[in-house]
């Protein structure tokens, strides 16, 4: 998918992408309250790889994990349901932006990048041992800003899938359980994220991170949902702007974000935001009063979380959040 630019399209009229996906994946047939309120999902990990080479963007591959989750639970005992995926990993094997010897790309300019793709896809049941497949979706090759040029790389591929299972194959639960009914609890988030933003092409890459706070309600076994304070720091503002002088003030920022977290199973949840700026700076690239949220953690038993999640300015990646925190129950 072009971005709309003279190069951009260039690009994506000189590439032919094929790929292969290699996926090893177990279904969580267990009555738990997880397993039921999203339908028995499949969880796994892949290898994708691109089989063509482009002297422009190299021949990207990526390791992941993934999740699949039907839509309905009438669905799984039909030959064909319909469903949602989504993969997360790191994706490797670039030809990144170089000024000399590959200037014509501009999409990517750094070997390693995080992948993501998102998608719905349907699923035919041939045999008991074996499925056919079809999917289709949005993939994201991007670094988050940690090295420009940075305007990521975005297919809408459609794939095709033979799945085969081995050993003995277990029924799936037909009988809905009894799960107990949710009272609304209350907890605090305490978050410190650090990463690292590259502001030009060819200068290096400085600390970027900070510290927030949440109030979070959960009404539901699926979502908690909140408001906070996020402060940031952006180191190297002088480095960056030699001959000039600034003060503390210049390097941070206090926002305040309304938070979602979407509870996939006991510790294992993704963190969406939306935030509004009560002060910024744009010499930080902080380009809007707003910017988004969103990434994976997990929670630890003793209350510790780890994570992490992608800021944003109207979909344009400010930095990569490595997150560490702490949750308090409130009741």
């Amino acid at each position: 998918m072009s971005n709309g630019t003279d190069w951009g399209n260039e690009i994506r009229d000189a590439l032919d992408y094929k790929a292969i996906d290699l996926q090893l994946g177990w279904k969580k047939i267990s009555n738990s309250t997880y397993n039921y309120i999203y339908r028995y999902p499949t969880y796994g990990i892949g290898l994708t790889s691109t089989l063509t080479y482009s002297p422009e963007i190299g021949r990207p591959q990526a390791v992941y994990g993934f999740m699949e989750i039907p839509f309905s639970h009438g669905g799984l005992n039909k030959r064909l349901y319909f469903g949602y995926f989504t993969q997360m990993g790191v994706g490797f094997n670039f030809k990144p932006f170089d000024e000399l010897s590959n200037p014509m790309n501009q999409y990517i300019g750094s070997n390693v990048n995080c992948y993501v793709f998102l998608g719905l896809n349907s699923t035919l049941k041939i045999t008991d041992k074996m499925d056919l497949q079809t999917s289709f979706g949005l993939k994201h090759f991007s670094n988050g800003a940690t090295k420009r040029p940075n305007s990521g790389i975005n297919l809408f591929p459609l794939n095709i899938a033979l799945n085969y299972k081995f050993g003995d194959h277990a029924l799936i639960p037909s009988e809905p359980i009894d799960i107990p009914k949710k009272g609304l609890d209350t907890y605090w988030n305490f978050a410190l994220y650090t990463g690292l933003k590259n502001y030009e092409v060819g200068d290096p890459a400085y600390f970027r991170g900070g510290l927030g706070f949440n109030y979070l309600l959960e009404p539901s076994y699926k979502y908690r949902l909140g408001l906070g304070l996020d402060f940031f720091w952006a180191q190297g503002i002088n480095l960056r702007n030699p001959g000039e002088s600034f003060n503390f003030m210049d390097q941070t920022s206090l926002a305040l974000v309304g938070s979602w977290e979407w509870q996939l199973t006991e510790r294992i949840y993704v963190p969406i935001g939306l935030g509004a700026y009560l002060y910024r700076n744009e010499l930080n690239q902080e380009i809007t009063w707003f910017y988004e949220r969103i990434g994976v953690r997990y929670r630890f038993s003793n209350h510790l979380f780890t994570g992490m999640q992608i800021k944003a300015h109207k979909a344009k990646a400010d930095f990569f959040e490595f997150t560490v925190g702490y949750t308090l129950q409130g009741n």
